[in-house]
């Protein structure tokens, strides 16, 4: 790990973003709740939450921080839900990769609630993609 120990605690926010790509079925039954293991959006959203949580235990060279807020919402057209997740925090070092985990999770989850909608006769994807997981923004405060 990098030693961060002398830097001074700022205010740190980030926000990430990507894409996962349904059946325009698929989309429609997430939009009318009628999806059957549950309402996909709010369990992503929850999922998203705890995986910004536990960023430093999956990637081994991210430092534990203290999370302030995670805020997941989202966006759906008739091919894509466009999934955000803004995390703030207060400390020495960046809070980008809670925000890129907690959007990938987001992301994850709702293929995992939907996959049997998408799966095809042989049991492929050809719709189901995720794409475009980036950084939106990141800002760092000043130290007070």
């Amino acid at each position: 790990m990098v030693d961060i120990t002398a830097k001074p605690d700022v205010s740190r926010e980030a926000t990430a973003a990507g894409r996962i790509y349904l059946r325009s079925e698929t989309l429609t039954a997430i939009r009318d709740g009628k999806v059957i293991k549950g309402n996909v959006l709010a369990t992503a959203q929850v999922a998203g939450t705890m995986a910004v949580k536990q960023t430093w235990a999956l990637i081994p060279m991210c430092h534990p921080l203290p999370v302030g807020a995670v805020t997941i919402w989202f966006e759906q057209t008739g091919e894509y839900i466009e999934a955000s997740c803004r995390v703030k925090t207060y400390g020495k070092t960046g809070i980008e990769m809670e925000a890129l985990t907690g959007v990938s999770v987001t992301l994850l989850t709702i293929w995992d609630m939907v996959k049997s909608a998408e799966k095809d006769a042989q049991g492929q994807y050809p719709v189901t993609r995720i794409e475009g997981i980036h950084v939106v923004e990141k800002i760092k405060g000043s130290p007070e």
